[in-house]
């Protein structure tokens, strides 16, 4: 009935299939992508005068190193929000997928039985991310196809997969990872660990993906209205579909890289990530209801929170505010994103 509510709709009301939002719009857009970027170099004068060491090279690439899984999940999150949707199991996805590969390659003999060693350790890579497309195609069966709402379809599988993992894992610890599962968190390419090179090569991407193709264009007319992006030639589903899956790809992804880093699989891996990435997402300018933010901007959000963190941490605060700094930061932009915005949040 929709369907048919939808192609009746006015011609005048839908935007041609390939027109994306109109260059004032995006020329908007892209100034409110350097918003953050005074603060950010107010951050950075602040962390210089509590500590010195704030701004030397091995603290930032420190500081990136830290924030490059968290900020591979905020591009998934990223990608999600801006179709008007939300996943909240993309955390759970970071600590199973990995999990998974880990129970699968690793020799029990090693790991006080915890390992199958059903696979060779080439295998874990492509069972991290077959992992993650799975997760992400079962929350599409359950949004895309029988309508459900994503907000508790996302709660339920975030709960669901961290009791998964929690269960394979008998609630300890996956080590004596292979060097496949290891790598990519551990390596350096020219003097910088692989997990930046990762990060900045997947935001580079997207940034191009969601600014600049077709792909992109449709992800934000599903956002603003998935009705009119319907009746101008849009497949929504397919669209919805495929970046459910991809998000829980790039999820999986940034999970390998942090097991990488640990040498570990933590039965609690990701746990309270959720936080961080919505936080960084918002204060990065991407809007809860869909069809507004970048991928720059979301970059910038997330680089600022883990570069407050780290002066906190400079400062000897303990972290345990943590949490504390991810709620008010949410709530802080959400208050001005309202007051600039003019529009009520639903």
């Amino acid at each position: 009935m929709s369907e048919t509510l939808s192609t009746a709709a006015s011609p005048a009301a839908a935007p041609p299939p390939s027109a994306g939002p109109p260059s004032r719009t995006l020329a908007i857009a892209r100034l409110r992508d350097l918003a953050l970027v005074p603060a950010i170099i107010a951050v950075a004068i602040v962390g210089f005068v509590v500590n010195p060491v704030f701004l030397s090279s091995d603290n930032i690439i420190n500081v990136l190193q830290s924030m490059s899984e968290i900020a591979i999940v905020v591009l998934a999150q990223t990608i999600v929000l801006i179709t008007g949707k939300m996943d909240l199991s993309l955390e759970s996805t970071f600590g199973l997928a990995p999990g998974i590969a880990a129970w699968l390659v690793i020799d029990p003999a090693l790991t006080r039985g915890l390992g199958l060693d059903v696979l060779p350790s080439a295998w874990a890579v492509p069972v991290v991310l077959a992992v993650g497309a799975l997760v992400g195609a079962f929350n599409g069966l359950l949004i895309v196809r029988f309508g459900l709402n994503g907000f508790i379809v996302t709660l339920g599988m975030l709960i669901v997969l961290r009791g998964l993992l929690t269960g394979i894992s008998g609630g300890k610890t996956f080590f004596a990872l292979p060097e496949s599962m290891t790598y990519l968190g551990s390596a350096s390419w020219f003097g910088v660990p692989v997990s930046i090179w990762v990060s900045l090569l997947l935001f580079a991407v997207g940034i191009v993906v969601l600014g600049y193709t077709r792909a992109g264009r449709a992800l934000y007319a599903i956002g603003g209205n998935v009705d009119a992006a319907r009746a101008a030639g849009i497949r929504t589903d397919r669209v919805l579909w495929i970046a459910l899956i991809v998000a829980s790809m790039l999820a999986a992804l940034a999970g390998l890289l942090i097991s990488g880093r640990l040498a570990s699989v933590p039965a609690a891996q990701g746990s309270g990530a959720i936080f961080q990435v919505f936080a960084a997402a918002v204060i990065g300018g991407v809007s809860l209801n869909g069809g507004k933010g970048t991928v720059f901007g979301a970059f910038t959000g997330v680089l600022l929170l883990f570069m407050i963190i780290n002066v906190l941490t400079l400062a000897g605060v303990p972290a345990q505010w943590t949490n504390f700094l991810n709620g008010t930061v949410i709530l802080v932009a959400l208050v001005v994103s309202r007051i600039t915005g003019g529009k009520a949040q639903t």
